[in-house]
């Protein structure tokens, strides 16, 4: 087990700077002990720049696969899912401050974190492997976008429902009218595919999620499926609707589009405290008894 990270690049809430610059102590705080321990500080360059931090060494955040041996995404989930998804071709590991509302991905307390880097530091933590998702929209027999997703794909009507043909593996599923379905990782069935009435999937399954967003047929189900499985999406009724990735990256839909999911090759690296344990996290972010 790696116990020594010479360099460490830290990426705030870097989407909203209103957001980032409350942070702005908290982030000083943390790159000055990092520093004091002899480790190589970056800083995305947006964070840097939005907090007002100076005199520190800035990379963005494409570049920092290739440079740092651990990242600390110091926000709240969505700002770990943009991370996440800009080093998805790196092997490099990240671990998450909690500064937003679940932090589901981000474990350590903003008020606990020096100590809790500190253990990480001595190599006191566990390692978990995250899988993401691969995506296609072909329209005409074109392909016009490609994407991935940590948490889930959603393709979602406006006003009126959608009506979509789902085959598995070249095998006709069904043909549901909705307002929309979610694809979602193990990782997002805590997000938005639990609001629609999904299953929580344990991160260590291999599998993927389909669920349907207030169907019309209420015998239209969740449903879990292998990992390896090819999944394509056809649109054969549509007023206005579009498909979003980790609710972050969005495309207008049209009639005919086909969407082509699968695993991608590609795999997220995350850092848990020594102590940390899924259920316990469920039962403490969820509320249960």
């Amino acid at each position: 087990m790696q116990t020594q990270f010479n360099t460490i690049a830290i990426i705030g809430k870097f989407m909203r700077e209103s957001a980032v610059q409350l942070m702005r102590k908290d982030l000083v705080d943390l790159a000055q002990h990092l520093q004091a321990k002899n480790i190589a500080v970056l800083f995305e360059v947006n964070t840097a720049q939005h907090a007002d931090i100076d005199g520190f060494t800035t990379i963005s955040l494409d570049a920092i696969g290739k440079k740092a041996d651990l990242v600390i995404v110091m926000g709240g989930d969505g700002t770990m899912l943009s991370a996440a998804r800009a080093l998805k071709s790196s092997p490099v590991p990240l671990v998450g401050i909690n500064r937003g509302h679940f932090g589901f991905l981000t474990d350590l307390r903003a008020e606990e974190m020096l100590h809790a880097i500190d253990a990480i530091l001595a190599g006191e933590y566990q390692i978990e492997s995250r899988m993401i998702l691969n995506a296609s929209v072909i329209r005409g027999g074109e392909t016009i976008l490609q994407n991935h997703a940590f948490n889930d794909i959603v393709l979602k009507s406006g006003l009126r429902l959608i009506e979509l043909e789902v085959t598995i593996d070249g095998k006709f599923i069904h043909r549901q009218r909705a307002d929309g379905l979610i694809v979602s990782t193990p990782t997002g069935t805590t997000a938005y595919s639990l609001s629609a009435g999904g299953p929580i999937l344990h991160p260590g399954l291999d599998a993927i999620a389909l669920v349907p967003i207030c169907p019309h047929t209420l015998s239209n189900r969740p449903l879990a499926v292998n990992s390896n499985a090819k999944i394509e999406i056809a649109v054969i009724q549509v007023d206005h609707a579009q498909i979003s990735f980790d609710g972050q990256s969005q495309l207008e839909l049209a009639l005919g589009d086909c969407v082509k999911v699968e695993r991608a090759q590609e795999s997220v690296t995350l850092l848990h405290p020594s102590e940390y344990c899924y259920y316990d996290m469920l039962r403490n972010k969820l509320h249960w008894g």
